[in-house]
Parts: structure tokens; sequence; C-alpha cells
């Protein structure tokens, strides 16, 4: 990638959050910019409390992983150059997956500068960052995860799943084909289809190690709850049980603020099992290329998650730059005698 073109998005990026910009306070007030569980006002509240040694989890406001909590107060200040370094860190995530797809190892590719651009300065993405919504994190921590993947880095991948999985419960649906694609490759196979070619009984030891870090991180955030179990209903438990409805883009909090009590934890495990019942046939469809089912993975999270935000189809559209092959699939049916050709970097 040309370094003057990266170093120029990235300066703009920094810019934008050392600028004093009178609209980020309104912002951070945005329902479709921040859920009550990313929201950047109920994280200063958390920690306040939890500095002044009371329980934040106590009260039924705070929404945050234990992990946020403790980064936040002991080792990085919620400030907004914080949340550009995790907008930069993902744009560097998102352009070395396009490298390891089209497996450029050296030098530049002709599409490096568009991938970082379409990340860094995709609206859905910047305005949520601008916010300060921790939702930031949570799309940083998928790309680094993919990314390692990507690379066949196990052991940072799995780990980098599981803090995602604590940071987001949702993510829980990307963990099969971050396991296919850590024993297939990432380069693409949409073209050629064949059947799964990693090996099980690998994907099953690989699974393992994922509840292992899994495991660790959440008995370090037990620790940092102060030994308490109060957090897993507050921040897990509010994507299945939907608390608070406060208004979002996503589908759920208008469903329920129309559902009578009655018939509340019925169609409560609907649609958590709707979310569910999508991971096997995409893996199986697309056993042949990973990345692509987790992309469709992480586009079903951004139309069907309980406390949706724009950050969450704001991933899934930047993604799109990953998979060029696919775009004459796009076109509508007056051009649907263009054949279908593997994009050649």
């Amino acid at each position: 990638m040309e370094s003057s073109s990266f170093l120029l998005l990235v300066s703009c990026r920094l810019l934008l959050a050392f600028a004093p910009i009178p609209l980020t306070s309104g912002l951070q007030h945005d329902h479709q910019l921040s859920s009550p569980l990313t929201s950047y006002s109920r994280l200063k509240e958390g920690l306040w409390f939890y500095q002044h040694d009371v329980d934040p989890y106590a009260g039924g406001v705070f929404r945050h992983s234990p992990l946020l909590l403790s980064l936040f107060s002991a080792v990085l200040p919620p400030v907004p150059v914080v949340w550009a370094l995790s907008d930069i860190v993902g744009a560097w995530a998102l352009l070395r997956i396009w490298r390891a797809r089209q497996r450029v190892s050296k030098g530049p590719s002709s599409r490096d500068s568009l991938v970082a651009a379409v990340y860094l300065l995709n609206p859905y993405l910047l305005l949520p960052s601008l916010a300060l919504s921790t939702s930031t994190f949570e799309n940083t921590v998928v790309l680094l995860t993919l990314m390692l993947a990507s690379q066949g880095r196990r052991s940072p991948a799995l780990l980098a799943l599981a803090l995602s999985t604590h940071l987001s419960i949702s993510t829980f649906l990307l963990v099969l084909p971050v396991l296919m694609l850590l024993v297939t490759s990432p380069v693409s196979q949409l073209a050629s289809p064949h059947p799964f070619i990693g090996s099980v009984r690998t994907t099953c030891k690989y699974a393992g190690e994922f509840v292992a870090y899994w495991l660790v991180l959440f008995g370090a955030a037990l620790v940092m709850a102060g030994g308490g179990w109060g957090w897993v209903r507050e921040t897990w438990g509010a994507s299945l049980t939907l608390p608070d409805l406060t208004p979002n883009p996503g589908l759920w909090w208008y469903f329920f603020t129309e559902m009578f009590d009655h018939f509340r934890p019925f169609f409560l495990m609907v649609f958590s099992v709707h979310l569910v019942i999508y991971i096997l046939p995409i893996c199986i469809k697309f056993q042949h290329d990973a990345l692509y089912a987790s992309f469709l993975l992480v586009g079903i999270l951004g139309i069907f998650k309980a406390y949706l935000t724009l950050a969450d189809p704001g991933l899934f559209l930047s993604m799109f730059v990953l998979f060029p092959e696919v775009y004459p699939c796009m076109f509508s049916s007056s051009h649907s005698h263009i054949p279908f050709m593997p994009y050649e970097c």
C-alpha cells in the first residue's frame, strides 16, 4: 500500500479525534450510534462507581464487559484518541485480511488504499466512533480475529475470538467459521467450490483451545467484577432477555415494545434461536470458503442483533471490499448474462 495514502487517512482520523467537534456530545446520545450495551455515558458512570468501590452492575444500568471496565480504569483513559486508534487498527486488520486473501506478501496491491479508506471513511463506522460507542472496539477485535485466522496464527486468533465473545456474546456466531478458517485457506474459492478439506479432528482440537482461552477470560472477568456473578446477567443476559427497550435501528426493540408480557419469554427464545440457525447452513454451503461464511454471519448480526447500532451493518458493508468476485452477481437481472469471474489482484 502507498504509505502516503495510508498516512493521510490516519492523519485525518486522528485529527477528528483531537479537533473539538460541537456535535460530538449530541452523537453520544443518538440511539442509532450507541446502545445500552455500548453507550459512552454508561461507561463513564460505571467507571465512576467502580473507582469508588461501588458495584457498577447493581443498578441495572451499566452493561459493559468487566474487561472493558478494567481496561479503562487501570490502563487507558476513555478519551477520543483511543477510539481513533481502534479505528486505525481495524482498518489495518481489514487490509491484512485482503492481502492474505489475495496472497499478496510483498509490495502494495492495486486496492490497498481503497480497502483502508472503505473502513476509515465509512460513516456507519465513523459516526459511532465519534460518539465513543464501544461497538468500535468490538468491530476491531472481530477484524483482528479474522486477520489472525487468515494468517494461520492459531493461538492469537483463538484468544482474540474468545475476547470478542466476551465483549459481545452475539459473536459466538463466528466461532465455527473462524475454526474452519484456521484449518483451510483464506484464498477465494467461491468460483470453485469443493468439500471441506480441513481435518475435523484438528478443528475440534482448536475448539478445545478456544474454550480454554474463554474460561481464562471468564475467570479474569469474575475477578474484575469482584467475584460476583451479577455482571453475567447485566451484560450477556441483556442480549437474551432485552431488559432495556431503548429505541435502536434493530428489530428486537420495536417487536417487543408491542409484545404482551404473556408471550415475551416465548418470542425471546424464538429471536435468540433465529440467530443461531444460520450458522450450520452457511458454514455447510460455504465450507470451501470460511472467510466468506464469516462475512455472511457478520451480515446476519448486522440485521438481527438484539441491541443493534449502525456500527454492526457498517462492519458488514466495509467487508464487502474483500470480495470483489461477487460484484458481478450484484447487478440487476438485466445484467444476469455477465459470467461469474474470480477477481485477480
